[in-house]
């Protein structure tokens, strides 16, 4: 069973910067810089795997969740 989201959220790199930024309008163009910002926060977080686990779980369609873009999780989903 996987921990409650409660649990690690609290320890998440992502409380130190805007929300905003794991959300951007596109994952091309000028929202590709975004992506790849977050990716890096993603990329320190200790929680990483978690937060990951959690959007394949609720099937987060959108945003940079445990470093992982929508097409990247979309992916791992199908496996």
């Amino acid at each position: 069973m996987r921990t409650l989201i409660h649990d690690w959220t609290e320890r998440a790199a992502c409380l130190e910067v805007d929300p905003e930024l794991f959300f951007p309008v596109s994952t091309h163009g000028p929202g590709e810089e975004q992506v790849m910002a977050a990716k890096a926060v993603c990329a320190r977080c200790p929680v990483r795997e978690q937060c990951l686990a959690y959007a394949l779980d609720t099937r987060q369609a959108e945003g940079v969740w445990g470093g992982t873009d929508p097409a990247q999780r979309g992916v791992r989903s199908r496996r």
